[in-house]
């Protein structure tokens, strides 16, 4: 009897989790673009910061983002697997030996630096496409832009053709 609960609260967690979410680890600088409602207004707000701690497992995972705002450390806390985050993008990588970079809290200026990763590719990023919610990477979305825009701009010189010439009054 147990065993089966526990089957069923799995299959209920994995189906509110993300298809794909972004690689990154503690040490990461990240840039975590999350839905704010302001009023009835809904808008993405950018956060950028170092990666100093990840928590839980399956639809529970947090992560913490650290970053230092005029003098004051600011940290948030973002479940990963939320709705309301829309992308994390990897900024720059980080070779660290600590699965939580609490020291950091004590740390200012050039003491608070990491040593970075050389090789890390700049802007990994997994988003949620707007048409039809698919996820994809980088790559994929770089894809589906140029396809998008070729799109664009067959439709423009196919209606420009349609026309005829035009002519410029000067």
């Amino acid at each position: 009897m147990g065993g089966m609960r526990m089957n069923l609260i799995e299959n209920l967690e994995r189906a509110h989790l993300k298809p794909r979410v972004s690689e990154f680890r503690v040490g990461d600088v990240i840039r975590v673009k999350a839905k704010v409602v302001e009023g009835g207004r809904e808008r993405l707000q950018a956060f950028e910061g170092i990666v100093i701690a990840r928590d839980g497992g399956g639809s529970n995972e947090t992560f913490t983002v650290r970053r230092v705002v005029a003098g004051e450390g600011v940290e948030k806390i973002f479940p990963l697997h939320s709705p309301w985050v829309e992308s994390i993008e990897v900024l720059q990588g980080s070779h660290v030996r600590r699965a939580k970079l609490y020291f950091l809290r004590d740390r200012t200026g050039k003491k608070a630096r990491l040593r970075r990763k050389m090789g890390i590719q700049r802007g990994w990023t997994t988003f949620i496409e707007e048409a039809g919610g698919e996820v994809a990477t980088a790559s994929e979305a770089a894809e589906l832009e140029a396809a998008k825009t070729a799109e664009a701009t067959a439709a423009e010189a196919q209606s420009a053709g349609a026309e005829g010439p035009k002519e410029e009054k000067g």
